[in-house]
């Protein structure tokens, strides 16, 4: 069986978009590949965090991600801290990572074109790091939003450059986008992506709002005045996200919803995306407060970092043998 492989940091809450964008791809795809997907707490510290919300944050991610159906018996779940290979590999592959290519990552480029101060070495180098967590278990696919694309072509360059000159090491992984709901934009600026650091609060909506709270969201979402309910990126682009978040939630094809909603207004429109939404969240909520009354998640992160680690230890000490570190 192939393997597939994610993770996600733990330095806030989740949202529609990193549901709709990735996640909901992690529960399609346990039954297809052997699964190993971690809470990715050694990225989330490349900007300051505040350790109590850390620690809060990344239970509650674990818990979503039962939540949303992941089974413990198909996917390996885990904390990236946990396995120590994850920073050890990092670093020997922020050593066969050239300083081009790290100046063209999307992160260190837009907080450099906005002339931040305090940025980080770490912030410049995760990449590096994104690729070791990928290779340490020969992944075969990445499932990943269409913006992460480029971490992934950055790491099969350096799994074909390690093969290069120390022999066949690492297994070259591909990138797996989903064909609807890749990428899903904000509220009140569909133009942009959904962000949890959306200043408006209106923007995004999170997995933890109050599912009434989530729906207001949903009825003042930006549109347009063109009044027609179709898919159309270029001149309806807040209509065209709406219709992604119905179809990613519901299994309607965008095709049928423009068909249903063919003479109706917006309002309509809304208020049906809003009600979705709204059964969506209360759903999704009520297993996750049972998960994290049950006790369950630390036996979970325990057999998953064990189950982990004991491949990241023997592919760690192949890379350490085609290096020479090891002697004897």
């Amino acid at each position: 069986m192939k393997r597939c492989l994610s993770g996600i940091q733990p330095s806030g809450q989740l949202t529609l978009g990193n549901y709709i964008g990735a996640i909901r791809q992690f529960v399609q795809l346990q039954d297809e590949y052997e699964m190993f997907i971690f809470i990715a707490n050694m990225h989330a510290i490349t900007v300051a965090q505040d350790p109590k919300k850390l620690k809060a944050n990344t239970k509650d991610l674990v818990a979503l991600y039962l939540a949303f159906g992941l089974d413990p018996s198909k996917v390996n779940l885990f904390v990236q801290s946990d396995v120590v290979q994850h920073a050890e590999l990092g670093w020997v592959l922020n050593c066969h990572t050239y300083m081009g290519e790290l100046n063209r990552m999307t992160q260190f480029k837009d907080k450099t074109a906005k002339k931040e101060t305090n940025i980080s070495a770490g912030l410049y180098t995760y990449p590096s790091l994104m690729a070791a967590d990928i290779l340490l278990y020969d992944a075969d696919v990445v499932p990943v939003g269409v913006d992460q694309k480029q971490h992934v072509e950055l790491t099969r360059d350096l799994a074909q450059r390690f093969n290069n000159l120390y022999g066949e090491t690492f297994v070259v992984p591909e990138p797996v986008t989903a064909k609807i709901g890749a990428k899903v934009m904000s509220l009140q600026n569909p133009e942009k992506k959904m962000s949890k650091s959306d200043e408006n609060p209106k923007a995004c909506i999170y997995l933890l709002d109050e599912p009434k709270v989530a729906r207001k969201k949903i009825m003042s979402a930006v549109t347009d005045s063109i009044g027609i309910v179709q898919y159309d990126l270029e001149n309806q682009p807040g209509v065209s996200n709406l219709l992604t978040i119905q179809s990613s939630l519901s299994g309607e094809s965008i095709d049928e919803l423009v068909a249903k909603f063919e003479g109706k207004g917006y309002g309509d429109f809304k208020g049906y995306v809003g009600d979705t939404v709204e059964a969506f969240l209360s759903d999704l909520q009520e297993k996750y407060r049972a998960i994290l009354q049950s006790g369950e998640i630390e036996s979970v992160l325990e057999q998953g970092a064990k189950n982990a680690g004991n491949i990241a230890f023997k592919k760690m000490r192949k890379v350490k043998k085609k290096l020479g570190f090891q002697l004897f």
